[in-house]
């Protein structure tokens, strides 16, 4: 009897030894393979620094070590982690949020793959539809095309045409003249029967239809060898197309290719890339497949309608100079009898279109060189708006500066956001072209795909039977992981880093990738408590096929459906870097933890007592119908804390971030984003001012860092010029800047690093030789305040430098406020490319909090929890409670039960996400939306109310 061998290869646990990147404390922990393991505890504690920085480092290295050195050689070397040793490394795939691509023409449809096999799908089983005639585009072979003729045309005359002009001018001298060699007698010109003749030839001036006139002949069965012989000729000549006319002249098409029988335009076969708005031979020739365009706004030209063209009223020219654009509009003035000093809304609007957009008719210049010579132009004006395009053209990428200010972006006014030539866009299956396809949720997209085998034809289902298994396949993977409101068509730089690494999860689990670890950063970001089920069963199918996956993670539903979590703690920055506890769910709650005593209900964030007033007003905004909103009408209550909720993709985003915020932000700013369709909005004069803090990052560059951003640098450069030391040397605030020359290391620039080219992998970067990372030259650090020069300050962490200046306010009270919202762990030179996006939420938040407020000001927050553990939501809501406590209003986007809990009023979006979504389902107090049945949000905040009650009695 054989026994089953013993695997003695395969180690069971993941095994880190001596880690000490950033902030950790000389760790060892280990984990199991092939298992759902979760790390948890406060921002900052060194979650990110275990997972990414030495578990994700060490593999992405050990992969670059199995090229040979000379691909080496070219890459440079990796850093290794500071850790001691790592066992049972699989090979490493880190799913990141900030790995969204910018890029206008990547689409969830592209990422996904799932537009490339749609592709596949129209270029392989599409019907093709004239854009002319509407009618089906037909393609026969020389067979199909005879015994057609002998059906339709049976015992009468024809004459079968081989085209060889269609709508073109010219004499055609010698085309007849070809014709004639090649020995036909006669020929069709439009619409008349023609003789040959010796130079011959017809006007130049018109547009003309040529065709040679291959055959005359009465349609008979004896003829039929005849027939054939004279349609194989006509092809041939006119490769492979037709016409025959009747005895009444009537002319009807046929072609091997596809062609519409009724105007006679063709298509060229189709292929994949006719589909893609990537390709030359796919994309809208207007707007290169983009979708959109840039056009000169007209209200950006004239910004106040106010002042004459003497008086600056066309932004573009200024007031008015001796120039010779002023000469021009001084000569249309003398011409079309109006006064540059007019104020330009008291012009006829064929006056003010003239001077925008131009005119026809010649206008006299006079130009003065001197007293005596004088001379003339005569012109034709093209118009402002004509002047700036082509400045635009002209000066390329270097006038986008200048043009920024008078473009608007459109819907492309050809393909009107389809991105592809109308030709692509008349293939269908089944009556939807592909952006009708890629315009539909993935919801309705599924519905769609299916049961379509029962609405294609015999041979559509056999070529597109493997495609359509894949697209629902894909379209699967979407859905598990609670994508299902997005669109194929939404761009890449659209999506929420969330929905981004959702994205990539969903693809990666359509991979089925064996024996692989993945690090996920908290994919549950922007997910709805209704779909977060389906995201852990997502992660744990990834589990179930061989691979271990890592996930940084704050959710409680998450950490209790893990196999094993990690705590790390106890606090963050420098008091953190330990792991506090780490087991099962179960073992984890038996020890006595920060998060454990979240989990078993030790402590909450409590319900208030008491729910604010508000001061009485209000904003409304009416009507808005942007993307999937439903004419929706919307009241905000000043003076409070108001929680705008609903699932993903129900249309909380549409009614915030893109309907009320660019009408407030255009109010006070006049910003140029336009807003999504509204019909009225209510309100503003009770508001002064509008600020939005939402999650995009504080800088995108190495040496924007928190010091920067929120102005405290400034103050601690002039801090160091007031030192004895500078005013000896005569060193200037400049001297203390890494971004200019004087003070800072040249080698790196003031950067701290030097980045290595990787060719075909990511740059990586390096601490520069010369400074070692402290981003100034030798005499800028010798200058010291309380013995520490301005590199040491700007390695400082904020709870270190909160004591450091304290006996400096302007300084103190700026680095007090990022010390309340939860960030004292990070430092104040920290790059603002290693901040994550609810860091630099909080950041933003901080620099805000620093101003002195009005009390009436509206704050905006997109989903202010992101990466937040449960204590630091709890001192973020503290810091909230701060500012509407004065007066303002603090609107939330929010899917926190805690925070939602808390609020003062609830606008409850929904019941579904994309085209299920766009109601309001509820307006008022969060213990009112507990009673709305319809409302998911209700249902879980229900839960959550009843839950914290309990253990509010405990």
């Amino acid at each position: 009897m054989i026994e089953k061998p013993v695997d003695l290869g395969e180690q069971s646990e993941v095994e880190v030894y001596g880690a000490r990147v950033h902030n950790l404390k000389n760790i060892d922990v280990s984990f199991p393979r092939n298992q759902l393991v979760v790390i948890t505890g406060l921002s900052g504690s060194g979650k990110s620094s275990l997972a990414f920085d030495t578990i994700y480092a060490e593999g992405q290295r050990r992969y670059m070590e199995t090229f040979s050195a000379y691909s080496r050689q070219f890459m440079g070397g990796m850093e290794r982690p500071d850790v001691d040793k790592v066992s049972g490394l699989s090979p490493v795939i880190a799913i990141e949020q900030k790995t969204t691509s910018k890029n206008p023409r990547s689409t969830v449809g592209t990422i996904t793959e799932i537009y490339d096999f749609m592709r596949l799908l129209y270029a392989r089983s599409g019907e093709a539809y004239s854009y002319v005639s509407g009618e089906k585009m037909e393609r026969m072979s020389e067979e199909q095309i005879l015994k057609t003729v002998l059906e339709k045309f049976g015992e009468q005359p024809i004459n079968i045409l081989a085209p060889a002009v269609k709508g073109r001018k010219g004499h055609y001298r010698e085309l007849f003249e070809q014709i004639r060699k090649q020995g036909f007698l006669k020929v069709w010109v439009d619409g008349e029967m023609l003789n040959v003749e010796p130079k011959m030839q017809v006007d130049r001036y018109k547009i003309h239809d040529i065709d040679i006139v291959v055959d005359r002949l009465v349609v008979t069965d004896k003829d039929i060898k005849r027939l054939q012989t004279s349609i194989q000729s006509a092809l041939k000549l006119a490769k492979g197309i037709i016409r025959i006319a009747d005895k009444e002249n009537n002319l009807y098409y046929f072609s091997k290719y596809l062609m519409d029988p009724v105007s006679g335009i063709s298509y060229d076969e189709p292929q994949p890339n006719t589909f893609s708005f990537n390709s030359p031979y796919g994309a809208c020739e207007r707007c290169d497949g983009l979708g959109y365009i840039f056009e000169i706004d007209e209200a950006s030209v004239i910004p106040n309608p106010k002042l004459s063209i003497m008086n600056g009223g066309l932004a573009p020219l200024g007031e008015y100079r001796e120039t010779w654009i002023f000469q021009v509009l001084k000569a249309l003035a003398k011409k079309y009898e109006f006064a540059l000093s007019t104020p330009l809304e008291k012009l006829p609007r064929e006056t003010l279109e003239m001077i925008l957009n131009g005119s026809h008719e010649l206008v006299t210049v006079p130009v003065e060189y001197n007293k005596w010579n004088v001379q003339n132009y005569q012109i034709t004006f093209d118009g402002i708006i004509k002047m700036l395009e082509e400045q635009q053209e002209k000066r390329g990428e270097d006038a986008l500066g200048d043009m920024e200010a008078y473009r608007v972006l459109k819907s492309c006014p050809v393909c009107d956001g389809a991105r592809l030539k109308k030709e692509s866009l008349h293939f269908k299956v089944d009556g939807k072209n592909i952006f009708e396809l890629a315009s539909m949720d993935i919801n309705t997209l599924r519905d769609w795909f299916t049961g379509l085998e029962d609405r294609l034809n015999e041979r559509q289902n056999v070529i597109a039977k493997e495609i359509l298994k894949e697209i629902r396949a894909r379209i699967g993977f979407l859905l598990d992981v609670g994508l299902s409101y997005l669109t194929l068509d939404r761009t890449a730089k659209t999506l929420s880093g969330g929905e981004a690494q959702r994205i990539r999860l969903a693809t990666q689990i359509g991979s089925q990738l064996m024996n692989v670890m993945y690090i996920l950063d908290e994919p549950s970001i922007g997910l709805h408590q209704r779909d977060n089920d389906r995201l852990i069963n997502a992660l744990k199918n990834l589990r179930d096929l061989g691979n271990t996956v890592l996930v940084v993670e704050h959710d409680k539903d998450m950490i209790l459906e893990a196999d094993h979590v990690i705590d790390m703690g106890p606090a963050a920055g420098v008091h953190g870097g330990q792991v506090v506890a780490q087991g099962t769910p179960a073992q984890l709650m038996k020890e006595h933890t920060l998060t454990t005593s979240y989990l078993n209900g030790e402590r909450a964030i409590a319900v208030p007592e008491k729910r604010r007033e508000g001061n009485g007003k209000s904003v409304i905004l009416k009507k808005a119908t942007g993307h999937n909103l439903k004419k929706v009408t919307v009241e905000f209550p000043l003076g409070k804390l108001i929680g705008v909720t609903g699932v993903s993709g129900s249309g909380k985003s549409s009614l915030i971030t893109e309907t009320l915020y660019p009408i407030l932000n255009h109010h006070f700013f006049r910003a140029k984003k336009h807003p999504l369709p509204y019909e009225k909005i209510e309100g503003l004069e009770h508001i002064d001012k509008v600020i939005e803090i939402d999650q995009s990052p504080i800088g995108r560059t190495p040496r924007s860092n928190p010091a920067t951003y929120t102005g405290v640098f400034s103050d601690i450069r002039n801090l160091y010029v007031a030192l004895p030391e500078s005013k000896i040397r005569g060193y200037k605030p400049g001297r203390f800047s890494f971004n200019v020359k004087g003070g800072r290391c040249e080698t790196c620039q003031g950067a701290g690093m030097k980045v290595i080219e990787m060719n075909f992998l990511p740059d990586v970067q390096v601490p520069c030789e010369e400074c070692n990372g402290r981003r100034y030259n030798r005499e800028t650090l010798e200058v010291r305040y309380r013995g520490k020069s301005i590199s040491d300050v700007l390695d400082m962490s904020i709870e270190d430098a909160c004591p450091f200046f304290e006996h400096i306010p302007s300084i103190h009270r700026k680095i007090q406020t990022l010390q309340d919202v939860g960030l004292g762990y990070i430092t104040l030179g920290q790059s603002s490319t290693t901040l994550s996006g609810g860091e630099a939420q909080r950041v933003k938040l901080a620099t805000e909090l620093s101003k002195k407020d009005t009390g009436n000001t509206f704050y905006i927050l997109d989903e202010p929890t992101t990466g937040l553990h449960f204590e630091d939501i709890n001192v973020l809501l503290g810091v909230i409670n701060l500012l509407v406590d004065k007066g303002n209003t603090v609107l939330v986007i929010e899917h926190n039960l805690d925070v939602i809990k808390v609020a003062d009023h609830v606008i409850d979006l929904g019941p579904e996400g994309g085209a299920g979504g766009g109601k309001i389902l509820f307006e008022g107090t969060p213990e009112g939306l507990c009673k709305v049945k319809d409302s998911f949000t209700g249902m879980f905040l229900k839960k959550e109310m009843d839950l914290t009650a309990k253990q509010k009695k405990r």
